[in-house]
């Protein structure tokens, strides 16, 4: 999931070199997007897999 976020920030930094705002913007958004939710699912994830008793 991190790396579609640094994907879509390395697109937006491109793109904003060659002067393509609105696609910048776009990717900038999307990536901000995806890392929100990727921080939440790991953040999930951690606190589900407390929560387990491994009684083996």
């Amino acid at each position: 999931m991190f790396s579609w976020t640094i994907t879509f920030f390395v697109i937006a930094i491109i793109a904003a070199v060659f002067g393509f705002g609105g696609i910048a913007a776009s990717a900038a958004g999307a990536g901000r997007i995806t890392f929100i939710v990727a921080i939440i699912l790991a953040v999930a994830s951690f606190l589900m897999g407390r929560s387990r008793n491994n009684n083996s």
